[in-house]
C-alpha cells in the first residue's frame, strides 16, 4: 500500500472516528466505501477491527445513558444472524465486494434518510439487530438499522447503546470471520496501524460531542455514504 493511499485511509478513519464519536453513527459508512475503493482486501476486517476500540471508549463515556434492554435484544439477534454475514461473503466473488459494500451503503443511507418516526418494541430491536449482523459482517457496514431504532431518542442514548451492540457484534463477527479462516491475522496489522488516527478522532469527539448539531452530522455522514456508495458501484 502506497504511502499516499495510507494518508487518504488515516484521514478518512481520524473523520470517521470524530463523526461517529459525536453523533453515534457513521465510522462504517465513511471507512468502508473508502476502503473498498482503496483496497477491497480491507473490507471487512479492517473496518470491523478499527471499530473496537472506538466503540469500547464511546461505551465507557455514555455508559450512564445506555438502553440495557434494548441493546440485550438487539444483540441477541445480530449474533444469531452473524453466520448468514459470513455466507454472504462466501457467496460474493472478491472481484465484486467493492460492488456488494457499495450497494448495501447507498441503500443503508437511503433507507436511513427515507424511514419516518417510529417508538421503538422488540420487534424493531430484533430486526435492527439481525439486519446488522447480515450487513456487518460481510461488509462492515451495520450503523444505519440501529441509528433508525434510536434516532428519535437523545443523542447519549444512541451513542452509547449503538456502541454497545456494536462492540459485542463486532467481536463475534471477527471471531467467526477468522474461525473459519476468511480473515488473516496479519489483516489486524492495519487497524493497529490506524489506532492514532482513531485516538484523535475519538478526542475530537470528546470535546464537542454535547454541543454539535447531531442531525446535521447525520445528514452530512448519510450524504458522504451515497457519494462513495455509488463511487464503489461505478468503479471509481
Amino acid at each position: 500500500m502506497s504511502t499516499d493511499t495510507l494518508v487518504v485511509l488515516g484521514l478518512a478513519v481520524a473523520i470517521a472516528a470524530f463523526v461517529q464519536g459525536t453523533s453515534g453513527l457513521g465510522f462504517a459508512l465513511i471507512v468502508a466505501p473508502v476502503a473498498g475503493i482503496l483496497d477491497p482486501g480491507l473490507v471487512p476486517v479492517f473496518v470491523l477491527a478499527s471499530m473496537i476500540p472506538l466503540n469500547a471508549y464511546v461505551a465507557w463515556r455514555e455508559r450512564a445513558s445506555l438502553d440495557l434492554r434494548g441493546a440485550g435484544w438487539i444483540t441477541a439477534a445480530r449474533l444469531a444472524a452473524t453466520p448468514a454475514g459470513l455466507a454472504l461473503l462466501w457467496l460474493i466473488p472478491e472481484r465484486s465486494l467493492g460492488v456488494f459494500v457499495g450497494v448495501a451503503t447507498v441503500l443503508a443511507a437511503v433507507v436511513s434518510l427515507a424511514a419516518p418516526a417510529f417508538t421503538p418494541g422488540r420487534a424493531a430491536y430484533v430486526g435492527a439487530g439481525a439486519v446488522t449482523g447480515l450487513t456487518e459482517t460481510a461488509t462492515g457496514v451495520g450503523g444505519p438499522p440501529l441509528a433508525l431504532v434510536y434516532q428519535h431518542r437523545s443523542p447519549a442514548e444512541l451513542r452509547s447503546t449503538v456502541a454497545v451492540c456494536f462492540l459485542v457484534g463486532e467481536v463475534a463477527s471477527l471471531a467467526l470471520l477468522f474461525g473459519t479462516g476468511k480473515a488473516q491475522p496479519e489483516e489486524l496489522g492495519w487497524a493497529a496501524a490506524a489506532l492514532p488516527a482513531i485516538a484523535v478522532g475519538a478526542w475530537a469527539s470528546r470535546l464537542v460531542h454535547r454541543r454539535v448539531n447531531a442531525d446535521a452530522m447525520r445528514r452530512f455522514v448519510l450524504g458522504f455514504a451515497l457519494v462513495s456508495g455509488v463511487g464503489l458501484i461505478l468503479g471509481m
